[in-house]
């Protein structure tokens, strides 16, 4: 559990440094802000494969504890859910704050 928030808090701190240098770096040229774009969308691809293979992962714990599966522990199976269930409620959070972010950006005048 403490290695997957671990990574995901990684990838959260790595995008907003990723934000901070593109905003303090204003004089870079046009062909290297759609690499730093791109990253953000693959960060955020990768973020959201985590989230889904935690769920995926909860998921099947629990069927393999329902069938009877002796091999899955009910330890187990709680512990994969909380790992999903806590990555999900980051991830909503980190998708409230861009759309916050957008909102503003839209409202800025012109």
């Amino acid at each position: 559990m403490k290695v997957q928030n671990s990574a995901l808090f990684q990838e959260m701190q790595s995008m907003a440094l990723e934000a901070s240098r593109s905003q303090s770096v204003n004089n870079l040229p046009t062909q290297a802000q759609p690499t730093s774009s791109a990253q953000f969308g693959d960060l955020l691809t990768s973020a959201l494969d985590t989230v889904n293979g935690l769920q995926q992962e909860a998921k099947q714990k629990v069927t393999a504890l329902e069938m009877g599966d002796r091999s899955v522990s009910l330890a187990e199976v709680m512990i994969a859910s909380q790992k999903s269930s806590v990555a999900f409620e980051a991830t909503v959070q980190v998708r409230n704050k861009l759309v916050e972010a957008y909102k503003e950006i839209m409202n800025m005048p012109v």
